[in-house]
């Protein structure tokens, strides 16, 4: 019986398997025509939105290609793009699915002629003399300015920004070289990253610039990511345990990673750099000026073979010495980011302590090749551990801290949620032709059903979205952060190109595609507008710069009919919370640090302008550093204060117990806030560094420590809502397990 259809991989096979027609390209690995054509047949039938290549697709393209190698406008001139536009402006589409990928390559030559050209001009302009004396500008971001007219336009924005990076290399007091030997050796990292660019990187920008052509979050991977996108959802790799960067020609020894293989071994020493590598007792293969995904690809390997590295200590004095070190390679859990919790105690005003919760959720990790196996790496399985815990040390409320939480799996996004109501549907889904999906929560026991906050920012995205919007639709948790969240409101999934069309041969990359939108089980959608909070908070991340909106062709936002599903009719009490909060935050000194903060930047990035004048530059950064130090003083007398018990805005001094994977079974919890080194601190505890009675401290853009107000005003929230919960007969603490742990039946 003779087929009526074929299915997408078999059509693309037989299109890919045509290629055979073309003369073949002198390159290592699969051919990049074939890749190509698979690559945009798998988006056109693949991709949500359905969309096909055609001549405004191919101008839009070829726009996104420009900008991606050049995305400041400052090495092609506008004569450069105009001809680009008209040998490739309606033909790049046909290109593509003929699988000629002329276009990445032509253009590719010309941007590397430009650098280099460029290159050069700026090395010999560097002997020039400036005196940093004039009225003089350079603009800080072009990435929406013109194309430069000419040449000699060219030579003029250059000028002022190596003008701007010799002051700026001047003003540098740390400084050991002088700013034009600085400069110089920029420059030749520059091109030597330029020169180290093989046809597969060119064929990789390229596709990934077709795939993001379609939306923000397809993409094209290379070998490589693939392998670092596993092991960012696994929280695993196999590998001697060291973080590398290039520098000079050389990877660099970054960091050891506690407990790996080279850490054990003692002998690899931060700063070391590494010349050669040899797989067990075969030969060396040289690697100074290798690429560092190589590099890195090398020193990886299988559990229990040996790898040698031939390294010139950071601490040679011969710069011809060269160590030897073999290591055998090892399974390394990146225990870094795992979720992690608190047990912190609040001092109450009438006497006695408040235990509260927190856990911290750095993504949706799951180990998609073992799943469900015994050990396997999974985001509720840890949670539910760290829950157990957190409910025998009986604490009356939970914070889930999701900032910074860009997302991962969408099945450990569902699990999660129903780890906090009884069961039901979690989140709607659609598919490019109309089909609906509803994941559901289908085990009735929960580990948690105390009062409950949900805290987001503008960096918690995709399924930290969907977690919170389900919590909020439930009227479950208080959901507490920016303006909105993210606003990532598609799902996608990983198709191995080898795997999806056997023609292409293995080595092919993979294409990560956007498959569906999805919906909150209310009707509405987070794509582009993101999860409102019940409190807003003051935040640093909450800027017009960040989230779906300003990414390029985001899918379009729109709504669904509501599932049925049973809301918990309980108050959470979100006006109240919400008054005395502003009340709080409109006196909060560290609040208005924030604001300020704000103002200033948006004032910045709407002038784009930095003054190429020596004193008036000085005079900004002495107003920075007098404006630092300034706060720097006021925290201390605040702290003065509080201790003093006459602060006008004293904090509540707080204890922290740290409760990680390691040590939730543990009967003893370390203690990692211990104010002024007394008190009922345990054996080995440490004290942390914090500066305001336990609140974490984050790096601040300038390099300056802040205190952490929108956690120290997220406890508070709870510790209102534990308040409220008590006298309102809302969610009680009582009710969750505090000693029984609860096992899930998933």
């Amino acid at each position: 019986m003779k087929p009526t259809h074929l299915s997408l991989c078999s059509l693309l096979v037989a299109a890919v398997s045509g290629l055979g027609i073309f003369p073949a390209w002198a390159a290592e690995g699969p051919d990049p025509r074939q890749v190509e054509l698979a690559v945009a047949r798998l988006l056109e039938q693949g991709h949500y939105s359905k969309k096909k290549l055609d001549d405004r697709f191919s101008q839009r393209m070829l726009k996104n290609y420009l900008e991606q190698l050049d995305y400041n406008h400052l090495y092609f001139t506008q004569g450069d793009v105009d001809g680009f536009v008209k040998r490739f402006g309606n033909t790049l589409d046909d290109d593509i699915l003929l699988g000629n990928p002329d276009a990445a390559f032509t253009v590719f030559e010309v941007y590397k002629k430009r650098v280099e050209s460029r290159m050069a001009w700026a090395k010999q302009l560097l002997g020039e003399e400036f005196s940093f004396s004039g009225a003089g500008t350079v603009e800080l971001n072009r990435q929406k300015s013109a194309w430069p007219a000419s040449e000699g336009d060219a030579d003029r924005i250059w000028r002022s920004r190596i003008e701007g990076e010799l002051l700026q290399e001047t003003l540098n007091k740390h400084k050991v070289d002088p700013p034009a030997k600085v400069l110089a050796k920029r420059y030749d990292q520059v091109l030597r990253y330029l020169h180290e660019q093989t046809n597969e990187d060119v064929m990789k920008t390229f596709l990934n610039v077709l795939a993001l052509a379609y939306d923000p979050h397809s993409e094209y991977m290379s070998r490589s990511e693939v392998e670092t996108f596993s092991i960012n959802m696994r929280l695993s790799l196999v590998g001697i345990g060291a973080e590398l960067s290039s520098e000079d020609g050389y990877a660099k020894i970054q960091r050891l990673i506690v407990g790996g293989p080279a850490a054990k071994d003692g002998r690899l020493k931060v700063g070391d750099r590494v010349a050669a590598v040899a797989q067990g007792e075969k030969d060396f293969v040289d690697a100074v000026d290798m690429k560092l995904d190589r590099v890195v690809e090398m020193i990886r390997g299988k559990k229990d073979t040996m790898v040698r590295l031939q390294v010139i200590p950071a601490a040679a004095e011969d710069p011809s010495r060269r160590d030897v070190i073999e290591i055998k390679r090892d399974e390394i859990k990146l225990k870094e980011q795992e979720a992690k919790a608190e047990v912190i105690e609040r001092p109450l005003p009438g006497g006695g302590v408040q235990r509260l919760g927190w856990i911290v959720l750095p993504s949706f990790y799951a180990d998609m090749e073992r799943s469900g196996a015994p050990g396997a790496k999974s985001t509720t399985k840890d949670v539910l551990a760290l829950l157990n815990r957190l409910s025998k040390e009986g604490i009356e409320g939970l914070v889930i801290d999701l900032r910074r939480n860009g997302g991962g799996s969408l099945e450990e996004a569902v699990n999660l949620t129903g780890l906090f109501i009884k069961k039901g549907p979690v989140v709607q889904s659609r598919d490019g032709a109309g089909r609906f999906h509803v994941s559901e929560d289908t085990d009735s026991s929960v580990a948690y059903d105390g009062p409950m906050v949900v805290l987001t920012n503008k960096l918690s995205a995709s399924a930290s979205e969907i977690f919170a919007a389900a919590l909020q639709d439930y009227n479950r948790a208080v959901i507490v952060g920016d303006s909105s969240t993210f606003g990532k409101g598609t799902v996608q999934t990983l198709l191995e190109i080898g795997r999806a069309i056997p023609s292409v041969g293995n080595g092919a990359g993979a294409l990560k595609l956007t498959i569906q939108k999805f919906y909150r089980v209310a009707g509405g959608s987070t794509q582009l507008k993101g999860v409102e909070p019940d409190v807003k908070l003051p935040s640093p991340f909450d800027r017009s710069d960040i989230g779906e909106v300003a990414l390029k062709d985001p899918l379009p936002y729109d709504t669904v009919e509501p599932v049925q599903f049973s809301r918990l009719e309980r108050p959470l009490f979100k006006d109240e919370l919400n008054v005395r909060s502003r009340t709080r935050v409109g006196v909060d000194p560290e609040f208005s640090y924030i604001l300020e903060d704000q103002d200033r930047l948006k004032k910045i990035v709407a002038e784009n302008q930095l003054s190429l004048n020596l004193q008036k530059r000085q005079a900004e950064i002495d107003e920075e550093k007098a404006r630092k130090e300034k706060r720097i003083a006021e925290r201390a007398a605040r702290k003065q204060d509080v201790a003093a018990g006459a602060a006008a805005f004293a904090r509540p001094e707080y204890k922290r117990y740290a409760v990680t994977l390691d040590n939730a079974s543990k009967a003893e919890l370390q203690l990692v806030t211990n104010e002024g080194g007394k008190g009922s601190e345990k054996e080995g505890a440490k004290p942390s560094s914090d500066d305001n009675g336990g609140a974490d401290l984050d790096e601040v853009a300038d390099g300056a420590k802040s205190v952490d107000a929108v956690r120290n005003e997220s406890l508070n929230i709870l510790t209102d809502f534990v308040e409220l919960s008590r006298a309102g007969k809302g969610p009680s603490a009582a009710n969750s397990p505090r000693s029984t742990p609860i096992k899930r039946k998933r």
